[in-house]
């Protein structure tokens, strides 16, 4: 039996066009491995095509808001079709950061000084209210993000007070959400977690180094801008304790079959948590295809792993055992 995937990605979302090359390199992958590839976004037809084939497996690759706070994975859950990833209840968590901060820090895990802000309040009291209180409580320099959205979009890091008001306008502009949080200093890494039918397992974490020293949206995505090194040149302590985190967060958070964890190491070896992903980057420039790599793996033996486990688990007899 040759397996159908359907891989999703697109969508309306800010980072469509990093969906879209990620769904290509996960459709190749797929291929690679002899399994029958429908590439799709997310539209009117969707449904019908999933109707049209009730063997299929759905392989979410859909980044930003519409593709990773689980409303997709609900519909495909109520659908009965099998998919790839964590289920929407885990998702919702995971995605906003203000929430999964607070459930990952309350599982021990270091995480920053955090406060979430509505832009209604923001609105109503001010920046110049509110200044002083986060100056004591967050202190300078500080990173101001949205609390639901990927890929660093509408995030800066704030050095004095008078560049935070651009800073909350810049979040605002990708969610209703700001949350603003101590500026961790440190190396930055990034570490899959893969369940390839035999339980979670750390890959190797990926150091982030961009040239112009800060990892925004242009450091992600230009191929180039950015150093990675797989794997990170950490103790192998600290690289243990990484690894050890991600699957911590991973599990904490419900998550299951892939997710990619964002943490920095503070100079004294402390990995703290940033944010995760549960549907992580798959282009040229990812993290995610330089750790499967530096583990030994292949792209495409992952992912077609992953399609067997999802249908397996919707009640389909994969056609070989995983590895």
């Amino acid at each position: 039996m040759t397996e159908t995937a359907v891989v999703l990605s697109g969508g309306l979302s800010h980072e469509r066009d990093v969906s879209l090359r990620s769904g290509r390199r996960v459709a190749m992958a797929l291929r690679s491995r002899g399994v029958e590839v429908i590439e799709s976004d997310v539209d009117s037809n969707l449904i019908g095509l999933l109707d049209s084939l009730p063997q299929a497996v759905v392989f979410p690759v859909l980044h930003g808001e519409a593709g990773e706070d689980g409303a997709l994975r609900e519909v495909l859950s109520l659908l009965g079709v099998p998919f790839v990833g964590s289920v929407g209840a885990a998702c919702r968590v995971a995605f906003d950061k203000s929430i999964a901060t607070t459930v990952v820090a309350e599982s021990g895990v270091a995480t920053p000084t955090q406060i979430a802000l509505p832009h209604e309040i923001f609105r109503e009291l001010g920046a110049q209210a509110l200044m002083a209180a986060l100056a004591d409580q967050i202190g300078f320099p500080m990173m101001v993000k949205p609390s639901r959205s990927g890929s660093a979009l509408g995030a800066s890091k704030v050095t004095r007070p008078e560049e935070l008001p651009s800073a909350m306008v810049g979040a605002y502009a990708y969610g209703s959400v700001a949350v603003i949080e101590q500026f961790v200093s440190g190396v930055e890494v990034t570490v899959t977690v893969a369940d390839r039918g035999d339980g979670p397992k750390a890959l190797p974490a990926v150091e982030i180094r961009p040239d112009s020293g800060v990892y925004d949206y242009a450091a992600r995505y230009t191929a180039g801008a950015t150093r990675f090194l797989c794997p990170a040149e950490l103790d192998p302590a600290v690289a243990e304790a990484c690894a050890s985190v991600a699957l911590r967060v991973h599990d904490v958070l419900g998550l299951r079959d892939l997710s990619r964890t964002d943490l920095i190491v503070t100079p004294d070896g402390v990995p703290t948590f940033l944010e995760v992903n549960v549907a992580p980057g798959m282009t040229e420039t990812s993290a995610v295809p330089l750790a499967v790599e530096s583990a030994g793996w292949s792209l495409g033996k992952m992912c077609a792993d992953l399609i067997r486990v999802a249908a397996r688990r919707g009640g389909r007899v994969p056609a070989e055992p995983v590895a």
